[in-house]
């Protein structure tokens, strides 16, 4: 995807594929949509698909594979042990991350499971850029402690800056030498990271946590679920890597770290994930958890057709014209929602436009979630699923009292690949509209509350009765049937 100027003067995003398979959409009328969202319990994870429009809820293993990815799959090496399909994505990963090793598993959050019970011990740490809701788990779990260091900048709502998930190395020093080098069980950058708006790391910060890391002997382990969106922030934003081609800013990426992570079903475009080494003594610690937790080495619980599809996604992700479009997707959707007076998270980051819940419905307490809210009345009136990435994706601390959010977020995911400007000039229009009626929107409480990972599994009701409310409204407006 490249951004062309048309005669009219409007900078348009323009793909650079043509669509050659269709899958049917539907947009039910808004009364079923009232009905979906209460048997969902207000929580937009339990919808049924059958009900959804224009599905925004994530990027992970939902994005569209290209032609070459759905050849791959018809020539997969079905062996259990030995298959020829792995040794093909083996020899691909050494290629452009550089790293001997390579270790399969079935998403990003098994290599999180893995990496954990390997190197988090009771009373250890690990320092990051910021947090994600599995990793954290993970870690706690096994006795550890989360510790962020994201820099000033990447929790104000509006910026111009350009790398707003940087790390802050003086905080990140500090830390080391209170507890000391022994008591970090690593350091975790997440690229892109995924709860402060997809604000993306530069090159010249992750050098200068790899050069730390190195002076105190410390494992440097990196998150690169999302790293097609940062491989183009850092090329686009940053001056020494203007001319670099994608392929060699990865690389250069993967040499500063000791341990890469993925879910495939982010990176790659496929569904599966990895755990890549470059130290054949980290290979081996975790070795026998794959075979425990996810199967064999050679299939890590995935299909072998996606490991193929797997290898030609990440072939591709080394393209820019594949890496830019999910960015400039989000930037027109996050420019245009901006330009309208819409509270958004800018610079516009990758994975999603993310819509400020705590500003956009400021009359809601956070102790009523208002990105949830937020996210139910978007479904009601556009048939549009996002995700909340607020309060309820933080759980209750050890007394029961609620944690709440640094940021209060609605995220609009752009599976790449996936919708075409119309759907996302929709989807602009149903936000300028639900912003200009939002005093109907109330709040949120927990009716069916897991202790962990509640975003997932939890139920809620309205406060109020305000559901029925913006349905009348949206109804006077609109008209029944949509």
């Amino acid at each position: 995807m490249s951004k062309v100027k048309f005669y009219s003067g409007e900078n348009v995003p323009l793909e650079m594929h043509k669509v050659r398979i269709i899958q049917k959409l539907d947009l039910v009328p808004i009364d079923r949509r009232l009905q979906a969202i209460k048997e969902a319990g207000n929580n937009t994870f339990l919808l049924k698909n059958r009900d959804i429009f224009l599905d925004m809820l994530t990027d992970s293993g939902v994005n569209a594979m290209s032609d070459q990815q759905l050849a791959s799959m018809m020539v997969a090496d079905d062996s259990y042990a030995g298959s020829e399909s792995f040794t093909r994505l083996e020899q691909k990963i050494e290629e452009i991350f550089g790293m001997k090793y390579f270790l399969p598993v079935h998403q990003g959050r098994a290599a999180e499971n893995i990496i954990s019970k390997v190197y988090v011990t009771p009373g250890s740490f690990v320092p990051m850029n910021y947090h994600f809701t599995t990793t954290k788990a993970h870690i706690v779990l096994n006795g550890g402690t989360v510790e962020e260091f994201i820099t000033e900048e990447g929790l104000k709502f509006n910026s111009d800056h350009p790398f707003k998930g940087n790390m802050d190395t003086v905080a990140l020093q500090k830390l080391i030498d209170r507890v000391g080098a022994s008591k970090i069980a690593y350091v975790r950058v997440e690229t892109g990271t995924n709860l402060i708006g997809g604000q993306p790391h530069s090159l010249e910060n992750l050098r200068e946590v790899s050069g730390i890391c190195k002076k105190n002997g410390i494992k440097l382990v990196f998150d690169a679920s999302l790293l097609a969106d940062n491989l183009y922030f850092i090329k686009a934003r940053e001056e020494s890597c203007k001319n670099k081609s994608i392929r060699e800013i990865t690389r250069e990426i993967s040499d500063l770290c000791d341990i890469i992570y993925f879910s495939a079903r982010k990176l790659g475009c496929a569904r599966g994930g990895g755990i890549c080494s470059r130290n054949h003594d980290d290979y081996m610690k975790m070795r026998e958890l794959v075979t425990l937790y996810e199967g064999f080495l050679t299939y890590g619980g995935m299909s072998v057709r996606e490991i193929e599809a797997m290898t030609v996604g990440l072939e591709e992700t080394m393209d820019e014209n594949m890496v830019n479009q999910g960015p400039q997707f989000i930037e027109f959707v996050v420019n245009e929602l901006h330009k309208a007076g819409v509270p958004v998270i800018t610079p516009a980051g990758g994975l999603g436009a993310h819509i400020n819940a705590g500003a956009f419905v400021s009359h809601i307490p956070q102790s009523e979630y208002p990105a949830g809210a937020l996210a139910a009345a978007l479904y009601l009136v556009g048939g549009i699923r996002g995700m909340e990435r607020g309060s309820i994706s933080e759980q209750r601390d050890a007394d029961g009292n609620e944690t709440y959010a640094n940021m209060e977020l609605l995220r609009l995911a752009a599976p790449r690949r996936v919708f075409t400007l119309s759907q996302l000039k929709f989807v602009v229009d149903r936000i300028i509209w639900l912003y200009q009626n939002r005093e109907l929107i109330g709040g949120l409480k927990f009716v069916e509350e897991p202790k962990m990972l509640r975003f997932f599994f939890g139920k809620l009701e309205g406060t109020t009765g305000w559901h029925e409310k913006l349905v009348a409204k949206f109804k006077a407006d609109f008209g029944d049937s949509l």
